[in-house]
Order: C-alpha cells, then sequence, then structure tokens
C-alpha cells in the first residue's frame, strides 16, 4: 500500500505544497526571532540637565560656543504585543538638528519591525496595539536592534508638530511591540 501511494503524483504534488507552505509560514512569521536578541550599544548624546541652553555671545556679539545637545520630548515605553521597555527621547542638537534616541531599550525581536513617531496617544493594554498606523506618521527606519541604546536621525523637513509618540511597529503584521508618549521635559 505505501509504495502504491509513494508512486502516486498527487502525493507527490501534495508534499510539494506542504514544504513551500511550511518554507513560507516560517519565512513570514519568523519564529526563531522569539528566542534571539540583537544588541545595539550606540553612542547617545550627552545632554543638558537644565533648562534647554543657548550659544554664549562672545565679546564681538558672535556665538562662541555651541549649545549642549537638549531633551526636547522624552517618554517611557508600555508594552503593547510584547513585553517592552526603556525610554525614549528627542534630543536637538546645537545645529537645530533632532534625533529620536531609545535608552535601555528591552523587546522581543520580531519580523519587519520599524520606529515610527506618531501623531496617536499612547494606550496601555490591547487598546493600544493597532492604532498607531490611524493617523499620521513618520517611518525613522527598521530597528536596529530589539536590545540596548539607539539613535535614528530625523529628517530635517519632518514637523514634529503634533508627533506625540513612538512606536516599535511590526510592519509585517501591523501591530506595535510597545510605545512610549513623547512629552516636554518637567
Amino acid at each position: 500500500m505505501s509504495t502504491r501511494l509513494l508512486r502516486a503524483p498527487l502525493t507527490w504534488v501534495t508534499l510539494a505544497v506542504l514544504l513551500v507552505g511550511a518554507t513560507l509560514g516560517l519565512w513570514w512569521f519568523q519564529p526563531w526571532k522569539l528566542v534571539t536578541d540583537a544588541e545595539v550599544d550606540e553612542a547617545l548624546s550627552v545632554v543638558s540637565t537644565g533648562a534647554p541652553t543657548t550659544p554664549a555671545a562672545s565679546t564681538a556679539g558672535t556665538p562662541s560656543t555651541p549649545a549642549a545637545p537638549t531633551v526636547v520630548h522624552a517618554g517611557t515605553f508600555v508594552t503593547h504585543e510584547h513585553d517592552t521597555a526603556g525610554t525614549a527621547r528627542i534630543v536637538r542638537d546645537a545645529a537645530g538638528r533632532h534625533r529620536l534616541e531609545l535608552v535601555g531599550l528591552s523587546t522581543s525581536n520580531g519580523p519587519d519591525l520599524r520606529v515610527w513617531l506618531t501623531d496617536q496617544p499612547v494606550r496601555g493594554g490591547t487598546a493600544g496595539w493597532r492604532v498607531f498606523d490611524d493617523g499620521r506618521w513618520v517611518e525613522l527606519g527598521r530597528l536596529k536592534g530589539n536590545r540596548g541604546d539607539q539613535g535614528y536621525e530625523i529628517p530635517a523637513g519632518v514637523d514634529l508638530t503634533g508627533l506625540t509618540s513612538v512606536s516599535i511597529w511590526c510592519k509585517r503584521f501591523a501591530v506595535s511591540f510597545g510605545a512610549a508618549a513623547l512629552d516636554p521635559p518637567a
């Protein structure tokens, strides 16, 4: 019986379809990422701890020393689809450029993770999982690693007005792994 079954063309077609389906499923879900970590340890900005600074004027009336990088917005991550911890901060440098820095990020690894600035409010629990693609968002790039410190340049043309949160967004499954509300420093 088994040798006759192995000779049937339908058996080979069925096995080929199952193999292709399993291969596509593994590629789509990438389950090994749930048990692997990608660690990043980028240098972060050394920021001033006080109020935003301005360049000091020299005796000639021109700026002599640049202002120190300043945190203009910051927040703590909340968990959505996967446990997420750490802080996010937007830092403005002396030239007026902005950079998003993820400090001490800890989340699950996953397929197609992106870093998004959004205009959506951060909600805890399942209510916050799928809201970040509903409004305005700016993708800063692929998540460099699911653990550690990392920075993302914010393009000069991006209007930060109204972008009040950051999400670690799984683009493939349209779900937030975690997010942080970006508030001005107290």
